[in-house]
């Protein structure tokens, strides 16, 4: 027997009961289940196969102490630690409640707002956009004992009593009643002498609970592929620029795919990395090429010659006003999306000549460092959501450890610099040769890292415009594990490499460089991106 036993007494199917038991809380164990009637369909049900159940109805005209305590007689034996009520329709009284457990019990609204049989009818007459669940202490008053936790959901203007039902219990009451015993059980609540304490509920950048308002901004045409549904939500609390609050300026054009959506979010996060003039094009999320210089238009030039083939239906990020000329070299290959904190009027002309360029405008006159204000990025998984914080560290001249005899130059270490930030915006395992403050050749996404380096020469060697890797400058996303990596590179023609070092190998690759005569700096951290 678990070592946190639950009793749980249901009136009728016992579906928060079921949900508490497939998902066991804290470790929580369902030891018995009571039900109120003999054919209430919770005895049947398949997560109770293999737990005890017994029938207590109370008969006519008996009171309820003694219906009570047959009540506590059929949990008697059990070790129970919690009492778990659903749809159990009475009130109690002293006679269970002094004698068992604690005892909990899921309301389907926030009380103390609409306690009572009809909750969900009071929600609707009283047209509040917000209603949901409240798991709360048993007491002798109706609906009226301490509150251990809620959860809300969104009234809709034609919801009905059922659609708000159902929508309560999937998405309140199976959210609610199992964090409230997983507190019980882990300990993080308690009640004694009449007191609840709860100790679990804590804020903080990862608080114990996060409740995310978001609303729809539109349905998308599709998804990632045409046979998958989407829609875009956005985040009205967020002031930071971004895609999905940006103005679409060339009115009939189609509108943003899901796919434009991701890669223009993921051009735009990268092009607010740097404070000077800086273009970026991207592809499947990752960046095809990407550089800044003295002007928007030179960036963009330097940008695009690295990977032109790739860059082909690609996302144009710009960290500057565009300005006619940056705009003619964008329209003079084919392009899904341009993005960029505004326009003048000779460029917006240019680009909205053609007719299924989106033209996205994050507003302001520039963007850089100091427009990044999210703190925290999600990944949504089946069944919960990754949070982290974003990786917004970039290694300065001073947080360069040179591990080689050969110590690197000045534009060296500039070139080292630019192409770790465009890194951190390659998906891994990464690696990125640059030249100068632009991108060279980009190995992105392979499951080797010797694999991503040869992809990295081959991309300078094969589609790069006018560069070369050839006395060009290495970035990794990780350690070299094995000192091959820099044997490719050292064939590729990288003077240089920029790594977070502490692979247990280190010393091998560092004798590896030292042979090439390449200069190799650590940065003590690693900037793996994996979505």
């Amino acid at each position: 027997m678990s070592e946190f036993a639950i009793a749980g007494i249901a009136g009728n199917r016992g579906r928060n009961l079921r949900r508490i038991a497939a998902t066991e809380p804290g470790d929580a164990d369902v030891a018995v289940v009571v039900a109120a009637s003999e054919d209430a369909p919770v005895l049947d049900a398949d997560e109770f196969a293999d737990t005890p159940t017994v029938v207590v109805e109370r008969d006519e005209g008996e009171s309820r102490e003694s219906h009570e305590e047959r009540l506590l007689d059929a949990i008697e034996g059990y070790d129970v630690d919690l009492v778990c009520l659903d749809g159990f329709m009475r009130v109690l009284t002293e006679t269970f409640l002094d004698a068992a457990p604690t005892t909990l019990n899921v309301h389907p609204s926030l009380l103390p707002a609409f306690p009572g049989t009809d909750a969900h009818e009071q929600v609707l007459d009283a047209g509040v956009s917000v209603t949901g669940a409240t798991v709360h202490v048993v007491t002798e008053e109706l609906d009226g004992g301490p509150i251990v936790t809620q959860e809300s959901v969104p009234v809709f203007p034609d919801d009905d009593a059922d659609a708000l039902k159902r929508r309560v219990l999937e998405d309140a009451e199976f959210a609610a009643y199992p964090r409230a015993v997983e507190w019980f059980a882990t300990g993080d609540a308690a009640y004694e002498n009449g007191t609840l304490t709860v100790d679990a509920d804590e804020p903080g950048d990862f608080p114990t609970r996060r409740t995310v308002t978001e609303d729809k901004e539109d349905e998308l045409r599709y998804g990632e592929n045409p046979h998958q549904d989407a829609a875009v939500y956005r985040n009205r609390k967020s002031d930071e620029p971004s895609v999905v609050a940006a103005d679409q300026l060339n009115e009939g054009a189609k509108g943003l795919s899901y796919n434009n959506y991701n890669d223009a979010d993921g051009a735009l996060d990268l092009i607010k990395e740097f404070d000077e003039p800086a273009a970026a094009v991207i592809k499947h999320t990752n960046p095809a090429g990407c550089a800044t210089a003295d002007t928007l238009a030179e960036a963009y030039e330097a940008a695009l010659a690295t990977d032109p083939m790739s860059a082909f239906g690609g996302i144009v990020a710009l960290n500057r006003t565009c300005d006619a000329e940056t705009a003619e070299l964008v329209v003079d290959s084919f392009k899904e999306v341009v993005v960029a904190p505004g326009y003048t009027d000779d460029a917006l002309s240019v680009l909205t000549s053609k007719k299924n360029l989106r033209v996205l405008d994050v507003g302001g006159d520039e963007l850089g460092p100091g427009d990044v204000t999210e703190r925290f990025t999600e990944n949504d998984l089946v069944g919960g959501r990754l949070v982290q914080e974003r990786d917004t560290w970039a290694p300065t001249e001073d947080d360069l450890e040179v591990v080689t005899d050969a110590e690197p130059t000045g534009e060296q270490v500039e070139a080292m610099l630019f192409a770790w930030k465009v890194l951190k915006h390659v998906k891994s395992n990464g690696v990125l040769f640059a030249d100068g403050t632009e991108t060279v050749g980009v190995g992105m996404g392979q499951v080797s890292r010797v694999d991503a380096v040869r992809l990295a020469a081959m991309k300078a060697e094969e589609h790069a415009e006018g560069k070369s890797a050839d006395g060009a400058v290495m970035a990794s996303d990780a350690f070299f594990p094995f000192p091959d990596g820099i044997e490719e590179a050292a064939d590729a023609g990288i003077s240089a490499v920029i790594q977070p070092g502490g692979s247990v190998n280190d010393d091998d690759v560092i004798e590896a460089a030292n042979e090439e005569g390449i200069a190799m700096v650590f940065t003590g951290r690693r900037t793996f991106r994996h979505s």
